[in-house]
């Protein structure tokens, strides 16, 4: 990854003195999450998180991006939020099923430089503002693509496949198990415990599947990453 100015700070105008507040917050939800996951973010990693947040503010407010607006916010809600799945970020390569504004996809690709990653969304204007954060973060593990997942036909699967889910889990184990190895795993965020999805699911696939109930720090809600393998004999 080539380096890359935390200068960005949140947007036009911003002071040093916001960026660092920005970063504060951020080591302080990393110091509060399991051990081991701030250990895959060095000072240059951090940095750029901060940079991210940066171009992600300064594009919000033409594009639209995510209703967050305010960049303390974006730092439990995007960045801890999406650095909490990194304890099953383990094997790549790894998809990102509907990235948005390259959520989670650009902080896991940030926090694991040795994976390659995938951002698919089929949103143009998302997709463009994802290319260009990974061209600005020098993110060189990352590759962009605008396309519907059910459609998507790349030349290799993916060992991880994840996403902030939005859809049903059966619809989205349905519409991305072309894309995954046979040992593959789906990791599916989801807020409450999305019992009645897991009971489709499991009636509809015969899989087993494991919950695990995530903690992000300075976020209020209840946070699940729903733990799917492909392999419809596989047991938790």
């Amino acid at each position: 990854m080539s380096p890359v100015s935390t200068d960005a700070g949140t947007g036009p105008g911003a002071t040093a003195d916001a960026t660092q507040v920005l970063r504060r917050r951020l080591d302080r939800g990393l110091g509060q999450m399991p051990p081991g996951i701030g250990d895959h973010l060095d000072a240059a990693a951090r940095d750029r998180l901060i940079a991210f947040l940066g171009l992600l503010a300064r594009w919000n407010r033409a594009y639209n991006l995510t209703a967050v607006r305010d960049p303390a916010d974006m730092v439990p809600r995007h960045l801890l939020d999406s650095l909490a799945v990194l304890p099953w970020i383990t094997r790549g390569p790894v998809l990102d099923a509907g990235t948005g504004a390259g959520l989670p996809g650009i902080p896991l690709a940030i926090a694991r430089p040795e994976l390659g990653f995938t951002l698919l969304d089929s949103n143009g204007k998302k997709t463009r503002f994802v290319r260009q954060a990974v061209l600005e973060l020098g993110l060189d593990n990352v590759q962009v693509v605008q396309s519907r997942l059910e459609t998507y036909r790349p030349g290799q699967k993916f060992a991880t496949i994840v996403a902030r889910a939005v859809t049903s889990l059966a619809a989205l184990r349905a519409n991305c198990a072309h894309l995954a190895f046979s040992d593959a795993r789906l990791l599916a965020l989801k807020g409450r415990l999305p019992e009645q999805e897991i009971a489709d699911l499991v009636a509809a696939s015969a899989t087993t599947v494991q919950v695990h109930p995530l903690r992000v720090p300075l976020l209020e809600g209840e946070r699940n990453l729903i733990e799917i393998p492909f392999n419809a004999t596989a047991h938790g």
